[in-house]
């Protein structure tokens, strides 16, 4: 478990005195008083048996662990459960991570390299702890055969909700002979996506009862990874020796200029972020942290993204200090565990969750109806983009994901919701809207990015609010409010105030068909039902 340091006589953690290096030492120590990786009791819970096989064959040469989501080593139960088998075998550990078709998950090189920086660390530590890590540039078929070929005793993979990984998984699946056994680990939720519920959940009301009733089985604290007391070296093809030649080999979708994030990828990155939060920011959380002009979030989200860290060492680290911001750490893991892992149970259990089809019905059905509703302003993708509109708080949302990699929480939903009032239709603004935050954020292409794109555009995880144009019954959240709340001027002025061409210096953009009339014109037109 976490055991922060230095402590004061009543177990109060003394913040001040939390340093990085004491705060990282913390860290490592926790992992180590947990025990190792074969003497841990594993919670089986955490693994599904995907192949018709469960045994390891005699003689077996090696286990492989199949990295696509978890891109870790230590705080890692998927590595954890693989060097378990390995050892109780006594044979060698083997990583593997291939980039083929890598666009799919990593759009932009912003996304790769952000990736394949942290891949160069795992592939360090893999060395000094005695486990073969081989980049590749494979298939699933590929895959599947270089696994026959070395005698591979039984295969480790990841857990993702999303299209394109379990695509890559049921092709691996298709073409492994059935005597090689294959054990998906979700190390990505606290609480595994198939106990938590075995269904959608419709609202976070519904799946926390669940998620908390499980916590003290499954929120514990890490072994250690040590190093492996078995050698071996894996025969194989389509290896990529040098990370450079990478790029050779990805083709970006879109190109999309990098950024630097805090003290950039791995996980020793993100738990420096960790910490900063811990002691800077964690304070505030709930109080201001929805507050735009203020920086008082997390900023985790890209490391949580790649799984460079883990969702559980945060909670574990920010529970630690429940004794000085109660409320605060309350509020955190919140956000972190339950409304997260929502996101997760959305896209496993729903297969239209980046589409309209995914919306409930009575969301469905209020967006159809109001579909024709004339909008006021019609932007193209590019005008969004580019931050071509005549809203500067949008702009400043828009600026701040083209120029940092993320944009601020609370701008999100207005940013996208806006997407919604300015496009054709809904399907429109969800294809704008996931396409911008995924092309643009690095912490895009995962389930909060699609949640948080269906919660603004489609009311999922929502109800029914006091209908109105273009919305319908969906939520709406308007500039005026936005002001009133917070200091946007200083979010504007920090992101950059922009406004349609920068009218002060070349002549504003016309929008696509601009409908000119009064707020009273509007309102006469109004749609007056009452919300359900």
């Amino acid at each position: 478990m976490a055991s922060l340091k230095p402590r004061n006589s009543s177990g109060k953690i003394i913040v001040d005195k939390l340093t990085k290096e004491l705060f990282l030492s913390n860290v490592r120590v926790s992992r180590e008083s947990t025990g190792e990786s074969h003497s841990f009791d594993f919670n089986k819970n955490r693994c599904k048996t995907l192949s018709k096989n469960e045994h390891i064959k005699e003689h077996s040469k090696g286990i492989l662990y199949w990295m696509y989501r978890e891109c870790r080593i230590q705080d890692n139960w998927a590595i954890i459960f693989a060097q378990r088998l390995a050892r109780k075998q006594k044979i060698p550990l083997f990583v593997c991570f291939t980039i083929k078709d890598a666009q799919e998950q990593y759009p932009t090189k912003r996304h790769f390299k952000f990736l394949l920086e942290g891949l160069k660390l795992i592939q360090k530590e893999c060395k000094e702890l005695n486990i073969g890590f081989y980049l590749l540039n494979s298939s699933g078929k590929d895959l599947a055969k270089l696994i026959v070929q070395n005698e591979i005793g039984g295969v480790v993979c990841d857990f993702s909700p999303l299209r394109h990984p379990r695509k890559l998984q049921d092709s691996l699946l298709k073409e492994l002979p059935d005597y090689i056994p294959v054990v998906q680990v979700d190390a990505h939720n606290i609480v595994p996506v198939w106990i938590a519920s075995d269904k959608q959940e419709g609202m976070a009301r519904l799946i926390r009862p669940k998620i908390t009733k499980n916590l003290a089985e499954f929120m514990t604290g890490f072994p250690i990874i040590t190093k492996h007391q078995y050698s071996g070296e894996m025969e194989v093809e389509n290896e990529i020796s040098k990370f450079e030649d990478s790029y050779d080999l990805y083709t970006p979708k879109w190109d999309v200029p990098e950024v630097k994030w805090g003290d950039g990828p791995g996980m020793e990155a993100g738990h420096s972020m960790l910490h900063h939060f811990i002691v800077k920011n964690l304070r505030h959380y709930g109080e201001t942290s929805n507050d735009p002009s203020k920086d008082n979030t997390s900023k985790l989200s890209p490391w949580l993204n790649f799984g460079q860290i883990s969702a559980q060492r945060c909670a574990l680290e920010v529970k630690s200090m429940d004794s000085v911001y109660k409320e605060q750490c309350d509020k955190y893991l919140e956000e972190l565990i339950v409304r997260k892992e929502l996101t997760d149970n959305y896209c496993f259990y729903n297969e239209f969750y980046d589409n309209i089809k995914g919306a409930a019905n009575w969301a469905q059905e209020t967006l159809k109806i109001h579909k024709k509703d004339k909008r006021t302003w019609v932007y193209t993708r590019e005008q969004l983009a580019q931050a071509k509109t005549h809203d500067e708080m949008w702009n400043a949302a828009q600026l701040q994901a083209l120029n940092e990699g993320k944009i601020h929480n609370y701008m999100r939903m207005y940013w996208c919701k806006k997407i919604l009032e300015w496009t054709e239709s809904p399907e429109q603004a969800i294809e704008y809207g996931l396409w911008l935050n995924d092309t643009y954020c690095l912490d895009g292409t995962d389930p909060n990015g699609y949640v948080g794109v269906m919660w603004s555009i489609c009311g999922v995880h929502d109800q029914g609010w006091r209908e109105r144009e273009i919305f319908g019954k969906i939520r709406f959240m308007v500039d005026y409010s936005l002001r009133r709340k917070y200091n946007m001027d200083a979010y504007c002025a920090r992101f950059g105030r922009k406004l349609l061409g920068d009218a002060k210096k070349t002549p504003a953009l016309t929008p696509k068909d601009p409908k000119k009339e009064s707020a009273n014109d509007r309102k006469k037109k109004a749609v007056k039902r009452k919300a359900t």
